[in-house]
């Protein structure tokens, strides 16, 4: 496993996973002594962390997050209130949900995003005839990026080198042949779509809460022709209280601590849990570590690699879930 570098930078933006995206550790808060005795350094502590040992109640927490699961949580704040107000409320809790379109730039020409993608893959051993495929996608999620807000990278290095390359190496770390893999959160397909091209052997799910974003998944599986990729609209969460796979794989959605705790419920369901950071990775461990190792979830692996350019330092995080034992 790689050693830990705690130098801080962004994560990449990839528009459309969730107003979650890119929650990276916290600021420091001040500490009280009963932190001392921690095996880590407490100025890395997110808030989250430190709510959790100042008596953090788990099952109290639990049944608030049922309530939210179920689309109660804003019923259940209004309760008593006159209709008119309950009814307030619902339109706003659905206003927050709904995103913005993307911007309303034009899709660049196929051409120009396919001379990107061959520079970022100018050092890799990939098949041309996937490079051809990943161009097909970038035009179709720029595309639609104009109605539904799946990226805010539109320079084609960038998007060929922050996206695509960037998914592509978990392919060259994670064995997948023959694997389900579940990517929660998929937006735009980043990196499932991707996997299934990349790797025809295995199984993949994209789950996406936003019925657009579905929507767009399904049109790209069409499309392109992806045999070994589905979409289904709802929440992993649901999905996996029926499924069982291999690998649930997340993208810049939210921290370390956030993402065990969105599958808390349905952890004996996956054998492994993949996630695609930045270069702060260290610090979201640190700070999510007490909360992994009470749900069960062990960091196995750690992954570090570059972006050409100086676009960015990235790491790929491979943690063992209960459903593996």
């Amino acid at each position: 496993m790689s050693h830990p570098s705690d130098a801080d930078s962004d994560d990449l933006e990839e528009g459309g996973l969730g107003a979650a995206d890119e929650l990276e550790g916290g600021a420091p808060e001040p500490q009280d002594e009963k932190l001392e005795q921690d095996s880590f350094d407490p100025e890395e502590l997110s808030p989250p962390d430190l709510e959790e040992l100042e008596g953090f109640d788990d099952d109290e927490d639990e049944d608030e997050d049922e309530g939210d699961e179920d689309g109660q949580g804003a019923e259940d704040d209004s309760e008593g209130a006159p209709v008119e107000q309950k009814a307030v409320a619902k339109k706003t809790k659905k206003e927050e949900e709904e995103e913005p379109p993307g911007p309303d730039i034009p899709a660049p020409p196929r051409k120009k995003l396919l001379e990107a993608m061959q520079w970022a893959f100018e050092k890799e051993q990939v098949e041309p005839e996937l490079i051809e495929r990943f161009a097909d996608h970038a035009h179709m999620v720029l595309d639609a990026n104009r109605r539904v807000n799946l990226t805010s990278i539109l320079d084609p290095r960038e998007m060929a080198a922050k996206h695509y390359l960037d998914c592509w190496r978990v392919t060259q770390m994670a064995s997948l042949m023959g694997r389900t893999i579940l990517d929660l959160g998929s937006g735009a397909g980043y990196p499932g779509i991707l996997l299934a091209m990349a790797e025809p052997h295995c199984k993949v799910v994209l789950v996406d809460y936003r019925e657009e974003k579905a929507q767009f998944h399904e049109e790209c599986i069409a499309k392109l022709g992806i045999k070994n990729c589905s979409s289904h609209g709802g929440r992993a969460e649901d999905y996996l209280a029926t499924n069982r796979v291999d690998m649930v794989v997340v993208r810049d959605v939210s921290s370390v601590r956030e993402n065990v705790r969105t599958l808390r419920k349905v952890r004996h369901s996956l054998k492994d849990y993949l996630m695609l950071k930045g270069n702060s990775w260290s610090r979201e461990v640190r700070a999510g570590e007490r909360e992994a190792e009470r749900l069960g979830f062990t960091l196995d692996t750690v992954w570090e690699h570059e972006l050409p350019e100086e676009m960015g330092k990235r790491a790929i995080l491979v943690y063992r879930a209960p459903g593996a034992l």
